[in-house]
This record gives C-alpha cells, structure tokens and sequence, in this order.
C-alpha cells in the first residue's frame, strides 16, 4: 500500500532540478522535505536529463501516492552581444560604443549585436542594460545596421553578455525555435506547466496555449516592464503567474520590484489564478547551509502576501545544501502560517466573490466551514476550477481538491491550500459525500465524529458547475 503524505502547510514549494539535484536519492529528499512541485529549467541541460527527471519524478509520485506537478520552463527570447577579440573589454564612462551586425568579433570600440529586431524597435535616448544590469548604455544615433550608444556605467564586458532593453516593445515572440523543439520534446512526457518567459503581449500567451492544446497549463513569467503595462490582458489569457523577478529586477529600478510584485500578487488573487513568487528567495543558500535574515523575510513577505506558491532556482539546482534550502523554506513558511497576523491579513485582502452560483457556493463554504469549525472543505473538481475557486477565498481550514484527472492533480500542486486526491468518478452526491469522507479520514483530516464541507457541481462530470455545498459528518 502507497503512503499517504500529507502536507500541513498551505503555501507551496517549487523547487528546480539540476546538476545538485539529479538522482533519484536527492529528488526523493527534496520532495520529503517539501517540494510539491519541480522546475525543469530548459535553459540549461540537455532533453535527455530533462526526460530522466521526468521519469525519477513520476516513479516517486507513484511510491509515494501524492500528485507532484512539473513546470517546464523554457528560455525564451535571450538577447546577446557577440564575442571580442580578446575575450572581454574596459568600457569607460562616457565613451562612444557601437553595437552593429558585423560578425567579426569586437574591440573596445564596437561588437556585434545579432538581432536586427532591437536595432530597429531601439529610439533616440532609450537605454540597453548589459550583463544583467552592471552596464548601461544611452543610445545617441541609429542606423540601419549599427546603434552609437553613450556608456552611462562602465565596466567589463565580455562574450555573449545578455542585453535588455526596458524601455520599448520588441516585436519578437515569446517562444523561440528552441522553446518550440523543447516543448515539441517535453510535452508528450507529461508535464503540467509551461513556463512562458519574458512575455510582453497576450499574444505571446495564445500563442504558447496553441502549442500546448491543453496538454499543459500555461505560467506566465513576468519579467519585463512592458508586461506590467500589458498585466490585466496577459492575466486574463494565463492559467497562472510567476513574478520572476530577476530579469523584472534588471529592467525595473530596485525599488519598483517590490511594488510590482504586490500589484501582480494582487491581480492573479483577484482572478483565482495561482502565483509564485520566484528568484533569489534563498540566494545565499547557494554556498551557506542558512540563508541570510533578509531572505528569510523576503520569503515570509511572500506568505503573508498570500503567494500560491515560493520558488528555489539555484539553491536546489546547483548549490551546496539543496535539500537544506527546500527544508528551510518549509521551516519559515509553517512558522510564518503559525501567526496570527498571517490569518488576519488573508482576511483582509480577501477578494470579493464574483457575481456567480460558483463563486458564490466557494464564499459561501468557507463560511460556513469557520461557522461549525469543519475540519476540511472538500472540493468535487473535474477542470480544477473549483478547487481554485475555493482556494482564492483562503480558508482558515485545509482544502482537498478530489478529481478524478491525475492532471488536474498534478496543477493543483501548485495552488495554495490545497491537497489534491484522485479518486473514482462518483455517480450521485450520496456517493461523492462517501469518497470525501473517505480520503478526509485516510488522509487525517478529520476523525469520526467531525464534520466536513463538500462543495461539487451536479450534474458530475461536467466542469464548471459549481453549485452545491454539504455540510457532511464522519
């Protein structure tokens, strides 16, 4: 018989694999400690690791009888400068530098820039950041085939250095040939998320769900400013929201990111949509088993926020104390849960229910779980919709989110409170009322005695059809 794993904190963990984390001992410590969900970085490693992970993951899903979600996140768009003749260059404040199409490796006067798409978005005045930032550049002149750029901020810069341009829309699309053969490649192995980066337009999101046919949900990663003027549009076309905020931290001052992050935080809450807030949480766990107190405050800001889910990138993929990390972002989140403020600011910035029976049955089981002290609200879900329906009201007792699609198991990994179940397909509410019973007490959420909530649609099977709530004792 599998063991039946049960989490007891809300906000979930997502933790990215790598060459630290890439045997079948060290994912099955990261997922004890307390990752529900893995990131495969498609940025770096080839498609076979990528396949092996995937298939290490599922074998300890199926030991371990609990859905673990995957997100595949593809690269994206990633603009670079050429090479120099000498591996690198000084620039100097205030000196004339030139970015051109000429292939021949640069000097300390020009190199190449091989995407013709900035060349022509680029204006008078804009500016283009190198190497994440630690060089800025103030275009004087454009032609068609070079840009006189001014250097604000020197430094070194060497080979194949990123370049961002925060101040125009650039007409490239989201996913690039390589994105394309990644997800031609992953897709048909079974993963739940898309991560979609550096989006700019809702048409970047239809496009990738084209892609995807419903063969994976869609994870917007905002990363660019241009997606906040874009946010409502992009969010209302997503499936859910990473505030991704290393790229969004080059192209925003500093003290924008902080303000961004809570104005998406608060728009995906808004629409029911869950978001992860990402990068750099435990940065310094990279090379030290303890992250600094400012980290541990980042990631408890994030919970008090209400954030889906918080995300480790390097800390788990290619640092020292991966499984040190995933279990000190469990350890702040369950103490951060413990808090009284934390439930109070849920409560606050409770979103109003929108004017519809399913939003209105989720309000309506949350309150009436608070009233009688319900042990568990369960959630009858076919397309996840009304696990996530409930999930945005955050209630004050946990979720089980009972559908009969392992894929819908699976996103729900990454939604807050939830505690996603398989089960048969129930032919009668007598019956569905006697499966969440059921997992509500091999899964210890409430005992003989103690009463639950059951919220479903009737008829079953028929997705979006919130309409029914029972109150149930064991």
């Amino acid at each position: 018989m599998t063991e039946r794993l049960r989490r007891h904190r809300r906000t979930k963990i997502i933790a990215t694999l790598g060459p630290a984390s890439d045997t079948p001992e060290m994912i099955l410590h990261l997922f004890q400690a307390g990752a529900d969900v893995f990131r495969l970085n498609f940025s770096h490693g080839a498609h076979e690791e990528h396949a092996a992970r995937i298939e290490m993951i599922r074998a300890i899903e199926k030991k371990k009888g609990r859905p673990i979600g995957i997100l595949a996140d593809v690269q994206g768009p990633k603009l670079r400068v050429g090479k120099f003749q000498s591996g690198r260059v000084q620039l100097q404040a205030g000196q004339e530098f030139i970015l051109d199409m000429n292939p021949l490796p640069g000097d300390s006067r020009r190199v190449c820039l091989p995407h013709p798409e900035i060349i022509q978005a680029a204006e008078i005045g804009a500016t283009l950041l190198l190497d994440d930032g630690k060089l800025r550049l103030r275009i004087l002149r454009k032609r068609a085939d070079h840009l006189l750029t001014s250097v604000v901020h020197g430094g070194v810069l060497s080979d194949r250095k990123g370049v961002n341009v925060p101040d125009v829309v650039l007409p490239i699309p989201a996913l690039t040939a390589k994105d394309r053969a990644d997800l031609d490649f992953v897709l048909p192995l079974g993963i739940d998320y898309i991560g979609l980066s550096f989006v700019q337009r809702p048409e970047d999101v239809d496009e990738a769900k084209t892609l995807a046919a419903g063969r994976a949900a869609i994870m917007v990663k905002l990363e660019k400013p241009q997606a906040l003027d874009n946010l409502d549009a992009i969010l209302n076309r997503a499936d859910a929201v990473m505030v991704a905020r290393g790229d969004l931290g080059v192209e925003l001052p500093p003290e924008e990111v902080p303000i961004a992050q809570k104005r998406i935080l608060r728009a995906a809450q808004q629409r029911g949509m869950p978001v992860v807030v990402a990068t750099q949480m435990l940065e310094s766990m990279i090379t030290s088993p303890a992250p600094t107190r400012a980290e541990a405050s980042d990631v408890a800001n994030a919970v008090y926020d209400g954030a889906d889910a918080v995300m480790l990138s390097a800390e788990s993929a290619a640092g020292q104390y991966p499984r040190e990390a995933v279990n000190m972002m469990d350890r702040i989140i369950t103490r951060v849960e413990r808090d009284a403020d934390w439930r109070l600011g849920l409560d606050t910035k409770r979103p109003q229910p929108e004017h519809s029976s399913a939003d209105a049955i989720a309000a309506a089981s949350v309150q009436v779980a608070h009233t009688i002290g319900a042990q568990a609200i369960v959630a009858l879900t076919e397309s996840g919709s009304t696990a996530l329906r409930v999930a945005r009201e955050k209630p004050d007792c946990p979720i089980i989110g009972l559908t009969t699609s392992v894929t819908v198991a699976r996103r729900l990994a990454a939604v807050w409170g939830v505690h996603a179940v398989t089960t048969v397909a129930a032919s009668s509410m007598t019956q569905a009322i006697e499966h969440a019973q059921t997992v509500a007490r091999l899964d210890g959420f409430a005992r003989k005695g103690e009463e639950i909530i059951v919220v479903a649609g009737v008829p079953f099977g028929r997705p979006g059809t919130t309409n029914t709530l029972r109150v149930a004792k064991l």
